[in-house]
């Protein structure tokens, strides 16, 4: 496990504003962890005491809607620190999180990002700026979940995950959800999401080979309405 003060991970999230002596402090308190593909990380109404930094992988965020079902939220990539709200506000994680492959975490206790938060005003701005970025996707999600139609909403994510996460050796998207995390991202029935797919299939746009879906004309993605 790598030393905070090197690591350039850090260079994708708030650690960038903590000077060297802060960085060293936080790298000889945090503990490395190791989650499988499908292992919980946390669950919703837990009492976070830490954050976690995404060394490597991705994990989806979700959260219990009134009908019993998890909505996934966010797809959380390397560079990613879970659990900031929660530390500032001091309540339970509204959200659970789920290991979508293999990852490898590092875990810094409260006390340390508290004890920043508090003397570095730099550290906290970049904080409480990424809280207000997600705030913003969030709006601008409910916003698209409202305006646009089922089918072009499975499209745009299809192209976000190629666009992010790009694609293994055999041209298949590299993240590779399952058709209930599909229906949850875009906001419909399992069976709707596997309908589209589908017909995404048939219209010769995408491939697939069980889980797995290749994007073969990413073009005609574009133009789904």
């Amino acid at each position: 496990m790598s030393k905070c003060e090197s690591c350039i991970i850090r260079e994708f999230n708030s650690l960038k504003s903590l000077t060297r002596e802060e960085l060293m402090r936080v790298s000889a308190c945090k503990t490395g962890k190791i989650y499988k593909k499908g292992q919980v990380i946390f669950e919703e109404g837990e009492t976070l005491n830490g954050v976690y930094c995404v060394r490597d992988g991705v994990c989806k965020l979700t959260k219990l809607s009134e009908n019993g079902k998890d909505q996934v939220v966010k797809l959380v990539v390397k560079g990613g620190l879970l659990g900031k709200r929660s530390l500032v506000s001091e309540q339970k994680t509204n959200l659970s999180a789920v290991a979508l492959n293999d990852m490898e975490m590092c875990f810094i206790p409260k006390s340390e990002i508290m004890n920043d938060l508090t003397k570095n005003p730099k550290f906290t701005m970049d904080v409480l700026k990424k809280m207000a970025e997600d705030l913003k996707v969030s709006d601008e999600s409910l916003v698209k979940m409202a305006q646009k139609s089922v089918k072009c909403r499975m499209a745009e994510i299809l192209m976000y995950i190629h666009d992010n996460f790009g694609t293994d050796d055999d041209g298949y998207l590299s993240i590779v959800l399952s058709r209930k995390d599909y229906a949850s991202i875009v906001g419909t029935a399992t069976e709707s999401a596997i309908r589209i797919l589908s017909q995404f299939k048939k219209e010769g746009i995408i491939s697939t080979s069980g889980k797995r879906i290749k994007i073969e004309d990413y073009r005609s993605l574009r133009w789904i309405e």
